[in-house]
């Protein structure tokens, strides 16, 4: 995304359709003008995109919901991680709730649109943004850095790709969150030895590229990766309640 009016649609060239829909969430911080005028158009947005809509609260009082994502484990996780960032969102006077379910399709125009309102925040108040996608709490300069990139921010940049112990004392479980904002389940590759770590996450990015692009993988559909020569099978599984994902996910095991 660059800071100038045109808006290049965000094609995906690899799109087959998806049964998932789109999940988009953020929440900003800050403290707004009474009428929010959002210079969304600076972004190359015309402002959000249909599904997609601003909810408005007072910090105070959003905090009292059951669901306030400054609170519980998500919010010990956020505090531990930018506790700085975390505080001052937590005492910023409004919250900007971003949200909304979207069709699969074939461009990623709706979250260009969405990134563009986003930024427009940022000039009018917003001190902070979080993604839970992502388990990420962003100051305006760390999102503007992360995310205002010509052409817009790679698919990467929308994605965590978690490392994880295993059992097995050589073993690791290299995850994705954030797959839900394409559509598209997120990746679980287990039984990754300490030498493969590095080339798992490659790979990680990789498959963040192809599925956000449009790209599906059925179960069975088997893929070739330098160093495997066995290649791996996905296995499509999990629910949009597992908390490990939040996502369905589509699961492959590293072999012996």
């Amino acid at each position: 995304m660059s800071d100038t009016p045109p808006s290049a649609s965000w094609p995906r060239p690899y799109w087959q359709p998806g049964e998932e829909d789109a999940v988009l969430q953020f929440y900003v911080f800050g403290k707004f003008d009474a009428e929010l005028l959002i210079p969304s158009p600076r972004y190359g947005s015309p402002g959000l995109p249909a599904g997609v809509e601003i909810q408005r609260f007072q910090n105070a009082v959003l905090r009292q919901w059951e669901g306030y994502p400054l609170n519980g484990a998500l919010g010990a996780l956020l505090k531990e991680d930018a506790s700085g960032t975390y505080e001052q969102a937590r005492i910023a006077p409004e919250v900007l709730v971003v949200r909304g379910v979207l069709k699969d399709g074939a461009s990623l125009d709706y979250l260009r649109d969405t990134m563009g309102v986003l930024a427009g925040m940022l000039d009018v108040g917003g001190t902070a943004i979080l993604d839970p996608q992502i388990l990420t709490l962003f100051t305006a300069e760390q999102w503007r850095r992360h995310y205002l990139v010509k052409d817009g921010a790679p698919p990467r940049n929308h994605v965590l790709i978690l490392c994880s112990g295993e059992e097995a004392a050589d073993r690791s479980w290299v995850h994705t969150r954030g797959m839900r904002k394409f559509g598209r389940p997120d990746i679980s590759l287990h039984h990754v030895p300490e030498r493969d770590v590095d080339r798992a996450g490659v790979l990680c990015e990789r498959l963040v590229e192809l599925l956000s692009l449009g790209a599906n993988f059925g179960a069975g559909h088997k893929l070739e990766v330098d160093g495997v020569p066995e290649g791996l099978v996905a296995r499509p599984g999990g629910s949009l309640d597992d908390p490990e994902f939040n996502n369905t996910h589509i699961a492959f095991r590293w072999p012996e």
